[in-house]
């Protein structure tokens, strides 16, 4: 166990040092291209040449790659051209917004994904599996732009039970979480969905479930005991990795209702050409993406006893 945390530990950072050298490449290594974004467009070459000085950009490029590299380990992201203050006090404020939504989305979507998965997968084929099937296709192929409009124009025009924003400006309110929360979990519990069916509908098939079940075992006993763990393995995986999508992939969902998470910071730092917040956010979404993927391969291993940490 301990030799494949070490492996896994050692992937991660081998990655990270891969990913943080591409960032690099593409935003610092070219000095003057920073010095127009930080000084601006009219600021003249003598301001440019005086600011590169300053900063060290005269130097090697693998001397300012590795105090690079020392400032993003030490959380020394640098200022924020858009924001005008320290890129760590937006960004991390931005990720805990992002992180409640994500754990809110987590704890309706994986209990409905799975539940609901198990029920087509024992039904192979009738008409519950199909209800099932329809209903998760139907809503991971409406786009979560299409699915928001949908749901506010009911919710908050016509029904007028909930706010039509999310921007937490009076503090946290649980109500400016349900609109977010419930396009999320719309267009992504059918995916999960259709991997647990056909994950559960595998196991079913097994010669060890037809065994338990000529035994006499009681069916409920089957599936809970010897048929879910099973049919976990694969979709497991899949519900993991949900956490990459739900931390940089809710751009749409976040700047929709005006939401004040990780996604939308990423686009306001895109559209403002903020380098250094960039960069951050860069960093946080690769480390986010390696760490998720080792914790996968860990569970899976976990969930399928056959499978030997190597």
């Amino acid at each position: 166990m301990l030799i494949f945390l070490a492996k896994r530990a050692f992937f991660m950072i081998v990655t990270m040092l891969a990913v943080s050298l591409l960032v690099f490449l593409l935003l610092e290594v070219n000095g003057a291209s920073v010095a127009v974004k930080v000084l601006g467009p009219y600021s003249s070459e003598e301001q440019r040449q005086l600011w590169l000085e300053a900063h060290g950009y005269f130097a090697p490029w693998y001397e300012r790659y590795l105090a690079w590299l020392g400032r993003m380990a030490s959380g020394e992201f640098g200022d924020s051209l858009r924001f005008k203050t320290p890129v760590a006090d937006v960004l991390w404020p931005r990720l805990e917004n992002t992180a409640i939504l994500a754990a809110f989305v987590f704890l309706i979507m994986v209990p409905v994904s799975v539940v609901l998965g198990v029920l087509a997968g024992m039904r192979e084929g009738s008409a519950t599996d199909r209800s099932i099937s329809v209903l998760s296709i139907v809503t991971t192929s409406i786009p979560e732009f299409a699915s928001a409009t949908f749901l506010s124009f009911l919710f908050v025009l016509v029904l007028k039970w909930l706010p039509g924003t999310s921007g937490m400006n009076q503090g946290f309110d649980i109500l400016q979480l349900v609109m977010p929360v419930a396009v999320l979990v719309l267009y992504d519990f059918g995916y999960v969905t259709r991997m647990m069916r056909a994950s559960m509908a595998e196991v079913m098939q097994s010669p060890y479930i037809r065994t338990a079940v000529l035994k006499g075992i009681p069916y409920r006993r089957v599936i809970l005991r010897h048929a879910l763990r099973n049919a976990l393995i694969a979709p497991f995986t899949v519900i993991v990795l949900q956490i990459n999508w739900l931390l940089s992939g809710v751009i749409v969902v976040e700047a929709f209702f005006g939401y004040k998470g990780f996604g939308a910071l990423l686009l306001e730092a895109s559209l403002n050409q903020d380098i250094y917040l960039i960069q951050a956010c860069a960093m946080v979404s690769v480390f986010v993406a390696v760490a998720t993927q080792t914790i996968a391969d860990v569970g899976y291993t976990y969930l399928n006893p056959r499978i030997r940490f190597t």
